[in-house]
């Protein structure tokens, strides 16, 4: 009995024993496996350059591809809308009064100035002509009588065959018998114009719409009744608006070219019809208005078109597309430009001591895959383009030429890539 007793106590002891070392191994095992992470986060690639290694083992500079900026020739596209409208416009109206007997022309078709569009009912001022003719004989006859009257007087008032008072009358009727003769002239000639204007003539040359009034119909001179619209088409305007702020850009631009014998005449000017095609003929720049829209912050610009083929009718809407070049443009590629919530543009540059800076940067105009830089680049600056997401600014870099058909990650050196 005592014997069992005696194997039960060192059965329990055993046990006890046996949890302790349990307990003992993991608190072991969890010391051990501490100290294996500080030993990693000391040598690993997350720790200070160099720590926990050899001395000299500090991470080697990031691979950059940069591109060198060079002043180059871009031409800039400007696109905008705008209308077309007619170098002439003539409105036919009528300065005789009378019903209207004729139509001479064809509706649509082109006519030529001073020829008859429509034939008014001349009889009436046909018998205010005869009338005025008349009166201009009378009054010729009149005034020979009155000179002949007073050329006698004059002679009998030098020998007292009659008073001088009668030879002065004389010769009033005389001067007042030539007034007369004057103003009947100027009837005739009135009426002759009157009677001119039964037959309505095109003011200038182009193509004439519809005719606004019938054969029947009455004109009125006090009224100017509205006959027909005359339009010249050939040559023909475009009038379109820019802002302001670009008026300026181009302006500059154009005094770029100005250096370089080229007027702002010179610039040539396409047309983009509503059908999306290209009009064959070429436009120039003839005029700018000399204010701004106070509404809309634009300025008038008019250019003019050759339109042989009448292609181009007023109304019509089209686009505008302009070319301006600038001689001495520097320009960097759009996947280079980097923009802030302000809407900042920057780039990343590698100065002389291969070392990056961030530079913020003016862009203005878009030249293919290019943006156009007005300010904050210089020629030979060292623009980084691919490995962007590597850089800070104050780090060192190894630059590698930039290869225009490489989407990848920049290249790498000879001795970069033997390194394993």
């Amino acid at each position: 009995m005592k014997f069992l007793t005696y194997v039960g106590q060192n059965k329990l002891l055993l046990m006890k024993l046996h949890q302790f070392g349990t307990m003992v191994l993991l608190f072991l095992a969890l010391i051990t496996l501490t100290g294996c992470g500080r030993s990693s986060n000391t040598s690993g690639a997350g720790g200070p350059p160099g720590a926990g290694g050899p001395p000299g083992a500090a991470m080697p500079p990031t691979d950059v591809s940069v591109v060198t900026v060079t002043p180059n020739v871009v031409t800039i596209t400007t696109e905008l809308p705008g209308r077309i409208n007619a170098v002439r416009v003539a409105e036919v109206r009528a300065r005789a009064t009378g019903i209207l007997l004729k139509r001479r022309f064809e509706e649509g078709a082109d006519v030529t100035a001073d020829q008859v569009l429509f034939e008014i009912d001349p009889a009436p001022l046909q018998a205010s002509y005869d009338s005025a003719k008349a009166s201009l004989a009378k009054a010729e006859a009149t005034h020979e009588q009155a000179q002949a009257k007073a050329k006698r007087n004059e002679g009998l008032a030098k020998v007292n065959g009659v008073s001088q008072q009668a030879y002065e009358d004389a010769r009033a009727s005389a001067l007042q018998s030539e007034a007369d003769v004057l103003t009947a002239k100027a009837a005739l000639e009135t009426a002759a114009l009157n009677l001119g204007y039964t037959k309505v003539t095109a003011p200038i040359s182009g193509r004439i719409g519809k005719a606004l009034i019938t054969e029947g119909a009455l004109a009125s001179a006090s009224e100017a009744t509205k006959m027909a619209v005359i339009r010249q088409l050939d040559p023909i305007y475009v009038d379109f608006t820019q802002s302001s702020a670009e008026l300026l850009k181009l302006r500059r631009s154009l005094e770029l070219e100005k250096l370089q014998d080229v007027s702002q005449k010179e610039v040539k000017i396409k047309l983009v019809l509503e059908d999306g095609t290209t009009y064959a003929q070429t436009g120039q720049l003839v005029f700018q208005d000399v204010s701004v829209d106070e509404n809309t912050g634009s300025v008038l610009l008019r250019a003019k078109f050759p339109n042989p083929e009448k292609l181009l009718l007023p109304g019509m809407y089209v686009r505008t597309r302009f070319e301006v070049v600038q001689p001495h443009a520097i320009t960097v590629l759009q996947r280079a430009v980097s923009r802030a919530a302000s809407g900042q543009a920057s780039v990343w540059v590698v100065n002389a001591q291969n070392v990056v800076e961030q530079r913020a940067i003016q862009t203005g105009s878009i030249s293919g895959d290019k943006w156009i830089v007005s300010s904050g680049l210089n020629a030979g600056d060292r623009i980084i383009v691919e490995g962007l997401q590597k850089v800070r600014a104050g780090a060192s870099v190894k630059v590698v030429p930039f290869q225009a058909g490489n989407t990848n990650t920049p290249l790498k050196s000879s001795t970069a890539t033997a390194n394993p």
